[in-house]
């Protein structure tokens, strides 16, 4: 028997609504490592004692240096377009007095996004860079734990970042919004 043409020729694509309606009726839980990318629910990959760590230096620094000028979430999510709610480590939004209670924050809310990676490098440099570009997002760093390097983005585009700055950990990170800061404070 001849498959019909064009049967498997396309997944179903979720509406970031549709991925609000999964986690309400329990489809997906609390306890469910998923986010939306590209309208396609992708696990997300396990935390290590390292990523963790970093993170938490992220949080005591992004806190101190943004204390009155920005609200600093973290792993939480924030909504780009009707298909994606990627989960960055750290979301560096502009203020609101409700702290988004009204609704998540979405990338025009975004000032700095910072994504930690180790087993995640490369899902984090060919899905959400190219995702955070197109949104507009201004500033994104990647902070590379297997290399320990910390790379800024800068001028996104449809097509991507237009720059790439990359800094190691005796070297001050320059940042277009948090300024400089010394890579040693983030990688440890």
């Amino acid at each position: 028997m001849k498959t019909p043409v064009n049967y498997f020729a396309e997944p179903f694509s979720f509406s970031v609504e549709n991925y609000h309606r999964m986690a309400e009726t329990g489809i997906l839980s609390e306890d469910d490592r998923v986010e939306l990318l590209y309208g396609q629910i992708i696990p997300m990959s396990p935390i290590g004692k390292f990523h963790n760590a970093c993170v938490n230096r992220l949080t005591q620094l992004m806190t101190l240096l943004m204390h009155g000028r920005a609200i600093v979430q973290i792993q939480g999510p924030v909504v780009i377009g009707d298909r994606s709610e990627p989960e960055p480590d750290v979301a560096i939004l502009q203020p609101r007095d409700d702290f988004y209670a009204a609704g998540l924050p979405t990338a025009a809310d975004a000032m700095l996004l910072i994504e930690v990676a180790d087993s995640s490098l490369e899902k984090d440099k060919h899905l959400k860079l190219p995702l955070y570009a197109a949104a507009g997002i201004p500033e994104l760093w990647l902070v590379d734990l297997t290399r320990s390097k910390v790379m800024v983005f800068t001028q996104p585009t449809e097509e991507g970042y237009a720059v790439l700055n990359e800094f190691d950990r005796n070297q001050d990170i320059h940042s277009p919004f948090a300024g400089a800061i010394p890579a040693m404070q983030v990688l440890g």
